[in-house]
């Protein structure tokens, strides 16, 4: 029988040409319009929609909506798509499983992975060759842009199993980096203290994963004596609303570099060299920012959802609207890069995630930037949401963790005037929260905890 092997399945030589890496990356689209990149965008659309008609999942999503073939001719038409998120393709799972009907397998190789499960059952992910090697190329040139070199040891706290996140990671680098690779995991899957001991052992000089996590391995190759023999130079993790401050001085000063992604879409944004902001990786993606209750969309500096489509993703797994329901908003003025790119805050919360307290929309995530920079915090909290049965009123318990010398009463005010309602606050020691965010065994740390029993 015959069939294509991986790298025959589609033209590496000519991904590399389409999506340059390194020094041609920069030379591109430091020197390419606004209008140019359009036209780029609008070649990749058009070979988008030719294969998303051919999968039934849009067949159906779309012509429930009276959409036919033809009727969506450019990007100028994509608002008359409708979105979907998660929870469409988990019903789409639930009616054909175990995989749905949201992929179109044939004879060619298929990457099978799955989320996190964070919020729920975990999501099947299928990729193609062409998407995922796409996928990883994203992820590999921003980190060569933001500095990342063939000397460099990288170790990865990103978690493996049949999570996608520690294996793209793993491939990012290892094929588009020529930099050395310790798929290292999460904390379960090699203990903190093991941790910290290869990166002394190989001398690691950047780490990537979740900020969460590397913060707190700081503090253990600081308990185990191991931290002054390490030269930590980079961080490559989701900053998001963490603290870039306290995670770089947790590691004795170095760079900490910020970026987003969800696992149906991959890399969508990412710091440059001069960290103004994240940039979209827009010759790949087309981000719209939709206003979280209208689904219009919203005006540039004003906050909305990130809806997702992959110009790339033609081939198995079509991604065309994603509604991600994580929140940000784009950036204003010139970059200091000359990039064509436009720019986004980066992740600032969900918003189905979010909490409506006393008529206040509040996002648990946004904690964290507010409490940033105070020596007298780790940067860790989780929030307890209850509800009194009585009055029916709902109130939020923010647990932060304390070094010592914290004012409840002052955190209370700052978080007040940072959330525009107030809440009330518990503090703990370091590590108090831990057994709550799950930090030590969880990709993504749980900040919202829902106790009123809705």
């Amino acid at each position: 029988m015959t069939f294509p092997t991986y790298f025959e399945a589609f033209d590496a030589r000519q991904m590399l040409v389409d999506y340059p890496i390194g020094d041609a990356f920069t030379a591109r689209y430091t020197g390419m319009s606004r209008d140019e990149l359009r036209s780029l965008q609008e070649a990749q659309f058009t070979r988008l929609m030719t294969r998303g008609w051919e999968i039934p999942f849009y067949q159906r999503l779309w012509g429930a909506k009276g959409i036919e073939p033809g009727d969506i001719r450019s990007l100028d038409d994509i608002t008359r798509l409708p979105v979907y998120d998660k929870t469409d393709l988990m019903a789409s799972v639930a009616a054909q499983p175990p995989y749905g009907d949201f992929a179109g397998r044939g004879a060619d190789p298929v990457i099978f992975h799955t989320t996190s499960g964070t919020t729920g059952r975990p999501q099947p992910l299928l990729f193609g060759p062409k998407g995922r090697e796409i996928t990883n190329l994203l992820v590999g040139r921003m980190y060569r842009w933001q500095g990342l070199s063939p000397q460099d040891v990288v170790q990865s706290v990103y978690g493996h199993g049949m999570i996608n996140g520690g294996h793209y990671i793993r491939e990012a680098v290892t094929h588009f980096t020529n930099s050395l690779f310790l798929s290292a995991g999460t904390g379960i899957e090699t203990r903190s203290a093991n941790q910290v001991q290869l990166m002394a052992d190989f001398g690691v000089t950047v780490l990537v994963g979740f900020v969460d996590y590397i913060r707190k391995l700081a503090e253990v190759a600081r308990d185990t004596g191991l931290l002054e023999q390490m030269n930590i130079r980079m961080i490559c993790g989701h900053l998001g609303t963490e603290d870039r401050a306290a995670t770089e001085a947790a590691w004795g000063g170095a760079k900490a570099f910020d970026w987003y992604g969800v696992g149906d879409t991959g890399s969508i944004a990412g710091e440059g060299p001069e960290r103004d902001g994240l940039y979209v990786w827009e010759d790949a993606q087309y981000l719209e920012l939709l206003d979280v209750e209208s689904g219009a969309p919203v005006g540039v500096g004003e906050t909305g959802d990130m809806v997702v489509t992959c110009l790339f993703k033609d081939d198995i797994a079509p991604c065309i609207r994603f509604n991600t329901h994580d929140i940000t908003h784009e950036l204003t003025g010139t970059n200091a890069t000359g990039m064509a790119f436009k720019r986004i805050a980066g992740f600032k919360g969900r918003s189905d995630n979010m909490v409506k307290l006393r008529g206040i929309n509040v996002f648990p995530h946004a904690i964290g930037s507010i409490i940033e920079n105070r020596a007298d915090l780790t940067g860790e909290y989780v929030c307890r949401l209850v509800r009194d049965p009585a009055t029916q009123r709902d109130d939020m318990l923010v647990i932060l963790e304390s070094r010592g010398g914290s004012d409840a009463g002052e955190l209370a005010t700052l978080l007040r005037q940072g959330l525009g309602v107030e809440v009330a606050i518990a503090l703990e020691a370091p590590g108090g929260t831990a057994a709550l965010t799950q930090i030590d065994v969880r990709q993504k740390p749980i900040r919202l905890i829902d106790e009123r029993g809705l």
